[in-house]
């Protein structure tokens, strides 16, 4: 994939700088999901980001119904794993909804995590090795129906240097997941001042240490168990004893911004400062009005 600058120019623009990540929608109703992209795009996010599991929606059929209930908003997969289709549905799935919505669509592609890839029925190979040869399948796919008119925007899930590096050289971006700003300065190091550089940011809108924490520890207990985040955690000086009974009070901070609207404001600036384009904001609630309501109070601070 030969990546021209002004695509990657041209993704950070629709992007913006700060947007919603929703991971509560791939197990809503269609109706529940149109109205909240509806909704975040009536608030003045400019991208809307959700993920794909073993057992949620199916990410492009899920960005083609989101894309569908809006005009503006740009639509990212945040998430769509690599085992879940071969590169050239993936392809064929990403030019499509490209075309049809005025190159809207974000492909953001992953690796996963083992546990779901067994889920699948698939073995897990080398994270680097594997997207890869995913990579290269793509440039290999032959593609004829209408295409957009620029190239399909791909960015890809990036945690450690290698994979940051694969981003850098093969693709638009990274979206790296569950990181610190000191881990967004590593990322802009490696991947230099082209790639679009685009952090997901859990955030507890409440105040009360304890509330928010244990919201927090809900949201990160899954992923406590996975070595891709414990692994790249240890890159930010957290060991094993934070990674114990829900995760230490030093990683839960780092990881998750709680408190009132500026204290979550100045951890999105904090990602800018350390090299951030676009930071896509993710309300760590399991009830969907909740997490509307927290993009709702937060943006007049985010989005000014």
């Amino acid at each position: 994939m030969s990546i021209d600058p002004a695509d990657r120019d041209r993704l950070r623009e629709r992007l913006g700088p700060v947007g919603a990540w929703l991971t509560l929608l791939g197990l809503r109703s269609a109706g529940e999901g149109r109205a909240a992209a509806a909704e975040t795009e009536r608030l003045g996010y400019p991208a809307l980001w959700f993920g794909e599991t073993p057992v949620n929606k199916e990410a492009f059929v899920h960005a083609g119904i989101l894309l569908a209930a809006t005009e503006r908003i740009a639509i990212a997969t945040g998430i769509a794993s690599i085992y879940a289709r071969d590169a050239a549905a993936a392809n064929a799935a990403g030019n499509a909804l490209a075309e049809a919505y005025d190159g809207r669509f974000v492909l953001g592609l992953g690796v996963s995590h083992a546990p779901a890839v067994a889920q699948r029925g698939h073995d897990y190979g080398k994270p680097v090795t594997e997207m890869r040869r995913y990579l290269d399948a793509i440039d290999a796919a032959d593609y004829r129906a209408p295409a957009p008119a620029r190239p399909t925007p791909v960015v890809i899930a990036a945690l450690r240097r290698r994979m940051l590096e694969l981003a850098r050289d093969r693709v638009h971006g990274a979206h790296p997941y569950l990181v610190t700003p000191a881990h967004t300065a590593r990322a802009r190091a490696i991947l230099g001042p082209g790639p679009v550089l685009a952090p997901e940011q859990g955030v507890v809108l409440e105040t009360d240490p304890d509330r928010a924490r244990a919201m927090a520890r809900e949201h990160l207990t899954a992923y406590l168990r996975l070595p891709n985040y414990t692994n790249s955690w240890r890159e930010d000086g957290f060991g094993d004893e934070d990674f114990a009974d829900g995760g230490s009070d030093r990683l839960v901070d780092a990881l998750i911004a709680w408190g009132d609207a500026e204290t979550i404001a100045a951890r999105v600036r904090a990602h800018h400062e350390a090299g951030a384009d676009h930071v896509c904001i993710q309300p760590v609630i399991r009830d969907l009005d909740r997490a509307l309501a927290a993009l709702r109070a937060l943006a007049p601070g985010l989005l000014r």
